[in-house]
């Protein structure tokens, strides 16, 4: 009689393929708040300073974002108010996004504080971070008694 080796976890793989296929017409947003990666954000280097761009269609003030710069990370949050609603009964899909968001980004170089600037156009926030100027190197001369 051969030995087969036991594999209790075998099925699993077939059960998440079975939940996606099930689950695939859900709305991501379910429930409520946008989570983290609900909204796709771009970091990248240009010459002296960190560009983060990322796509949040349906900001119509300056009031709806927040963008903070602490410990090395970008946190942007808001919220995404839409005027012109459809009424639930008359809906079929409903796939645009309305209520609050918040994503939380490493940056990838410790930034200043001082002239971050940022900029909305259709559909796509823009935050330009000057990078921190490492300390210099300063010669310390040691006194002799």
């Amino acid at each position: 009689m051969p030995l087969v080796p036991y594999e209790p976890f075998k099925h699993l793989n077939t059960i998440r393929r079975e939940f996606d296929r099930v689950f695939a017409d859900f709305p991501a947003n379910f429930g409520g708040e946008h989570g983290f990666g609900d909204i796709r954000v771009d970091v990248h280097e240009a010459g002296n300073e960190i560009v983060a761009s990322c796509d949040i269609p349906g900001l119509e003030s300056k009031e709806d974002v927040h963008i903070e710069v602490e410990n090395n990370m970008l946190h942007i949050s808001g919220t995404i108010n839409r005027s012109s609603e459809v009424k639930e009964e008359n809906m079929h899909r409903k796939e645009r996004f309305t209520g609050r968001f918040h994503r939380a980004v490493a940056l990838p170089a410790p930034v200043s504080r001082e002239g971050i600037r940022a900029s909305y156009r259709n559909g796509v926030l823009e935050v330009r971070m000057p990078k921190d100027k490492p300390d210099e190197k300063k010669r310390i001369d040691v006194e002799f008694h």
